[in-house]
């Protein structure tokens, strides 16, 4: 259940009430989908990409792997704590939504839930 919830967009209305996966409004009877994220961040919009405490990501950002990742293949995994520059926000693949080079690592995609901004 969300807590704070948009106010109607056909009348602006502000109280409206949940009812499954719908948004209602009492007043006007309109009925939408949500879109998380929108009524928060203005200038993100609804397809914005947050790292671990949420802070908006971007294009080039410069991010900090905040837990310790296993990597297949390697006797040593990446460090809580290292830093990734330049990264490359992208289609989400099995939550994986960053495309990064990690410094002794190469190429590889993180999930923007074990990052934090610089």
């Amino acid at each position: 259940m969300m807590e704070n919830l948009p106010p109607c967009p056909e009348c602006s209305c502000e109280y409206t009430y949940e009812m499954d996966a719908l948004v209602v409004c009492p007043e006007c009877g309109h009925e939408w989908v949500p879109q998380e994220g929108a009524a928060d961040d203005g200038d993100a919009g609804p397809a914005a990409v947050r790292d671990s405490v949420g802070n908006v990501l971007a294009d080039g950002d410069s991010v900090t792997v905040v837990k310790a990742l296993k990597v297949k293949g390697s006797p040593s995994g990446i460090k809580a704590g290292t830093k990734v520059r330049g990264i490359r926000l992208v289609e989400p693949v099995d939550g994986h939504d960053i495309d990064c080079k990690v410094d002794g690592f190469g190429a590889m995609r993180l999930k923007s839930s074990l990052v934090k901004k610089v």
